[in-house]
């Protein structure tokens, strides 16, 4: 079934069955995908293009698969799937170039501890993906005594040289993105919104609510052309937390790169050969509030201690709170937080690196890919992998609805793709094991 509502000729209440036209259920499923995924591509590589980085070759195949799914242009399914593959290496072209601008303007990650909601004084947090405005207001906000926190994706800019090197910037404050009304009414400060992921705030905390690039929030006041001055000043205003409020001891782990990765290398391939060493887990992705996300605290709990886990990706938030360590007789962590979900292409590196040094392919190694999605980044990262033809990635907590049983069936066939299942059988299937 599907709902198609894209032309004059559209039905009361939209094409369901089939179109006027002769488009089917099945095709308008993989069309829905390629719009879904362009808008994730869209967003990397605008994000890119605020450093002055642009790949106009990312631009044209985004022009291209929305006008593939225009009215009456291709019906077609196989290059329907074939501009769908194409948008997916766009999607690998656009995260490398996003991941050029972040280093060469950021400086290159480096593993850091960060503290854990302990706030104190005059203080703004920062929510959303871009690591650009969080420079941006650190630059104009040094030396203000105000005192700058990360939430959610922006936890990993305390691994970027050029934004960690402001004493300013403190910590984290709460998890992933779906907390913001119950965190930001108990936040003492003010608070910036940088991209997606942003929740209407509720009149308790809206005041205090500040967007800016592309984000907007009514009642929140909107920044205008990169100027923080309004936000700095209005911090400066409002009370610091009382006593014995947010001093927690906690810290989460963050600032790993794939660079930091295969410096390891040689441990790496040592450990494996050895036997100390015997899977990798990319467990990544969005969190959200739905059911069935706990799936994923399960799975990260379980893996076994000559297991390592990495991971890029809000859904981090679930897991990044357990005590890890190091693979047994090595230095090799067995947590590895390689940032947002803008910086998913490291993944892809570290993999593409060890199966040259294993001389194998990225299909043959000891790597299984879980993730968990929410929102049309995820499903550009997913065509992404297909297009480099990474096979059996399971997907959760549950299979996209506007897929069809066909097209599910169709990428079960050719790529493997799979829903997750029980944490326990899931692991055993992964790792080889009778299940």
């Amino acid at each position: 079934m599907m709902d198609c509502l894209q032309c004059e000729q559209t039905l009361d209440g939209g094409c369901t069955t089939a179109g006027v036209c002769g488009k089917d259920p099945n095709l308008d499923s993989v069309q829905e995908t390629m719009i879904l995924g362009a808008k994730g591509v869209s967003a990397y590589a605008h994000h890119a293009r605020e450093m002055g980085y642009v790949d106009e070759g990312v631009d044209a195949t985004v022009h291209e698969t929305l006008f593939h799914t225009l009215t009456n242009v291709n019906f077609d399914m196989d290059e329907t799937i074939g501009q769908a593959l194409d948008l997916g290496s766009a999607a690998i072209d656009a995260m490398e170039l996003l991941d050029d601008a972040h280093t060469e303007t950021l400086g290159t990650p480096e593993p850091a501890e960060v503290p854990e909601n302990q706030v104190a004084g005059k203080s703004i947090v920062v929510t959303g993906h871009d690591l650009y405005a969080l420079k941006e207001l650190l630059e104009q906000s040094e030396g203000e005594g105000v005192n700058v926190y990360t939430h959610s994706e922006m936890l990993p800019a305390h691994g970027y040289p050029e934004l960690a090197k402001y004493d300013h910037l403190k910590g984290n404050v709460g998890e992933a993105w779906f907390d913001q009304q119950d965190l930001f009414r108990e936040f003492p400060g003010a608070i910036v919104g940088t991209s997606n992921c942003l929740m209407p705030p509720s009149g308790s905390y809206a005041d205090r609510f500040y967007t800016t690039t592309v984000a907007g929030l009514e009642g929140a006041t909107h920044l205008e052309d990169g100027d923080f001055s309004p936000v700095i000043e209005h911090a400066k205003e409002l009370p610091e937390p009382d006593a014995g409020e947010w001093n927690s001891d906690e810290t989460l782990s963050t600032g790993f790169y794939h660079e930091t990765v295969l410096d390891m290398a040689p441990q790496i391939v040592e450990a494996v050969e050895e036997g100390k060493l015997r899977h990798f887990f990319v467990i990544a992705g969005c969190d959200g509030p739905t059911d069935g996300r706990e799936y994923y605290r399960e799975l990260a709990k379980s893996v076994p201690e000559d297991c390592v886990v990495l991971t890029t990706g809000c859904g981090k938030f679930r897991f990044n709170d357990l005590e890890y360590g190091t693979v047994p007789e090595t230095e090799i962590p067995r947590f590895i937080d390689l940032g947002q979900c803008n910086n998913s292409i490291s993944t892809v590196k570290i993999a593409a690196a060890l199966a040259e040094a294993f001389d194998c392919s990225v299909n043959d190694l000891p790597v299984s890919i879980v993730l968990s999605w929410f929102e049309q980044k995820a499903v550009a990262v997913l065509l992404g992998l297909f297009d480099l033809g990474i096979q059996n990635v399971r997907i959760g907590p549950t299979i996209p609805e506007w897929l069809t049983d066909d097209v599910v069936e169709l990428l079960n066939d050719e790529f493997g793709l799979q829903a997750v299942g029980d944490p326990e059988d899931d692991l055993a299937e992964m790792l080889g094991e009778p299940v």
